[in-house]
């Protein structure tokens, strides 16, 4: 088979029914801590050893390292080496992942795919990534070099340079980019994951995950059989211009571009290049990692914002049946859209929204949010906890005494109360479907309606559900009392059939269904807070989260056909022992009061079949 026809096979089974061979058992887990930095602190080990994370995200095994660990410029941002070797370094990861599986914790490392650091020519000679693959490529460990020169491997532009950046200045070192849709490359990505295998990594998250404007001659290609394939060639005529496919030149093969500028070649150029970056994932971790390992732990660290579409969002143009396929767990960022609060205002800084959207789309599987503050550590779990995410994504703080026994308090709870969290279900009432039809069809306006709906559900206490527009068939919507579109008006009626809570609207409400036993769970999270002084600040840390506690909360909960209530209970991980509600049951319904929490409070509502 040719290069460029395989590529073109490779972008074509993405989206085809084609599945990785035997694809493991899912992969369940509901605590995980995250650490770039700090990670060789005395204080790390003992840390884990009180929050007992089911996932320890730590380690790097991919670009960084290879660009980084054996230069003195490692130590700083962002892997924090704490020793200088490629030997020396790996060795250390190794031993810090014995000592994580001696604490019952399985290790996911990161796994940086394309960003390069170095500098192929320098008075000093070639510099970081370029050193590495020139002289320390250790053939006994890794192989032999799929190709002779490096800058083969490169991201090219419109006149063939190399696309250089200079963002970060490791060093003084520039930034390159690998092509994911070069067959060469992944094959050095293969080699570095067979060693992080070998180095006892249950898992990998890959990051720096897409493609920039290149024009290499795979991505060329690539794009030509991609269109090919997907259009005859009068609609090629008809709908971009082109009138002869084999010899029309590409002057751009974008990825992410601004909406405003966005034309329909363009969005097939979006779509391109994210489909080439799941067939690169498809290729390395799911296809080869799980050939070397089967329960092999593979994630994507990617990036949402505030809901940016076709401006970021790694997968805003992929097919239903290929977003997310195969993947065990998500790591998804909000930037710096999530990190403060102004309350004034009604932005409360969560997640809530974002942690819906994700669970709907990929069928509650683990995910996370990173949350660029590390003020708020107590809400930023208790939020996940609520929408079936895993706690928590980044800044797990354990240097500062106050936040670590908060987050080791958190962690307890969630840990005593498994049964609850453990590969829950949402319970919901309601669902808000997410317009991802539209942003494939290049109109993002309905991102910003979805939005408005979403808070004002939110505020409302109503339970609901996310799920993208084009995997909503009919027998996934039959459960639902009410589905809302982004269309509607955003007086959403909330009617006489669904659950009423009332709750400040600094108060975000879910329910979910555990996995084993007839129960169900609400789940409060409580945003209020004496706010920094300085507006929209993510704060100077712990000592500035200063929650106001909720006095309490009252229900008028749906309860589900065919049950009753044997007993409700208040939790919160303020208190040591659970505390009996009285509750009513008036005609298919529970009411109750809440009381006080802190930030989170939790009602078990235990039900048993009702008498015939």
């Amino acid at each position: 088979m040719s290069l460029r026809l395989g590529l073109a096979v490779a972008l074509l089974f993405s989206v085809s029914t084609l599945q990785a061979a035997d694809p493991p058992k899912r992969t369940e887990f509901t605590r995980l801590i995250a650490h770039f930095a700090e990670y060789n602190s005395p204080l790390y080990l003992p840390f884990v050893d009180d929050v007992q994370p089911e996932i320890a995200q730590v380690g790097w095994y991919g670009a960084h390292f290879w660009s980084l660990a054996h230069t003195p410029h490692g130590a700083g941002y962002p892997a924090h080496f704490p020793v200088v070797g490629l030997k020396e370094c790996g060795a250390w990861f190794e031993n810090l992942n014995r000592e994580l599986h001696k604490r019952n914790a399985k290790v996911v490392g990161h796994f940086n795919v394309e960003f390069l650091v170095g500098d192929p020519e320098s008075p000093e000679g070639p510099r970081g990534f370029f050193k590495f693959y020139k002289d320390l490529w250790d053939e006994s460990e890794l192989g032999p070099k799929p190709l002779a020169d490096p800058m083969e491997f490169l991201q090219r532009d419109a006149d063939g340079k190399p696309i250089v950046h200079n963002n970060y200045s490791i060093g003084g070192m520039k930034e390159y980019w690998a092509c994911l849709n070069n067959p060469q490359w992944r094959m050095v990505l293969k080699a570095w994951m067979k060693l992080g295998v070998k180095r006892g990594a249950d898992g990998f998250i890959a990051n720096y995950f897409y493609r920039h404007n290149c024009l290499c001659p795979h991505c060329v290609s690539g794009f030509k059989d991609y269109l090919r394939a997907r259009f005859p060639s009068e609609q090629l005529r008809e709908k971009f211009g082109i009138a002869d496919l084999d010899q029309h030149k590409f002057t751009e093969i974008v990825g992410w571009h601004d909406p405003k500028e966005s034309t329909p070649l363009r969005r097939e150029m979006l779509r391109f290049s994210q489909l080439g970056t799941k067939a690169a994932f498809d290729d390395v971790f799911v296809k080869y990692g799980r050939s070397l390992k089967p329960d092999l732990i593979v994630g994507q660290w990617n990036h949402l914002g505030d809901f940016g579409q076709i401006s970021g969002d790694e997968r805003s143009m992929l097919p239903a049946e290929a977003w997310g396929r195969d993947e065990d767990y998500l790591w998804y960022s909000t930037g710096g859209s999530a990190h403060y609060t102004d309350l004034e205002n009604g932005e409360l800084g969560d997640g809530s929204l974002r942690a819906r959207y994700i669970r709907g789309a990929f069928d509650d599987k683990p995910f996370t949010l990173g949350k660029y503050e590390s003020t708020r550590a107590r809400v930023a779990i208790a939020e996940l906890a609520a929408n079936g995410g895993a706690p928590m994504g980044f800044y797990a703080t354990f240097t500062e005494p106050l936040a670590r026994e908060a987050i080791v308090r958190y962690f307890r709870f969630m840990r005593e109360n498994n049964s609850l969290y453990h590969a829950n279900r949402s319970h919901a009432e309601v669902v808000l479907l997410f317009p991802r039809s539209s942003v494939h069809a290049g109109d993002v306006a309905p991102v910003d309606a979805f939005k408005q709906l979403g808070k004002r559900l939110l505020d409302e206490h109503v339970l609901f559900d996310v799920m993208p527009d084009d995997i909503a068939t009919p027998e996934k919507l039959k459960p639902y009392r009410q589905v809302i579109k982004s269309s509607d008006a955003l007086t959403v009626p909330v009617t006489a059939g669904l659950s009423r809570i009332e709750a400040p609207k600094t108060v975000r409400v879910s329910a979910t269904r555990p996995e084993q036993g007839n129960e169900l769970t609400l789940h409060f999270v409580n945003f209020n807070r004496k706010e920094p002084a300085e507006k929209k600040s993510a704060g100077r840390g712990f000592v500035d989260d200063n929650p106001i506690a909720v006095e309490s909360a009252t229900v008028d909960f749906l309860l589900p056909s065919g049950y009753r209530v044997s007993k409700v209970e208040a939790l919160t991980p303020e208190e040591p022992t659970a505390v009996a509600l009285k509750f009513e049951t008036p005609e298919g319904r529970l009411r109750f009061t809440q009381p006080k929490f802190l930030v989170y409070g939790v009602a078990r509502v235990h039900l048993e079949p009702a008498a015939k």
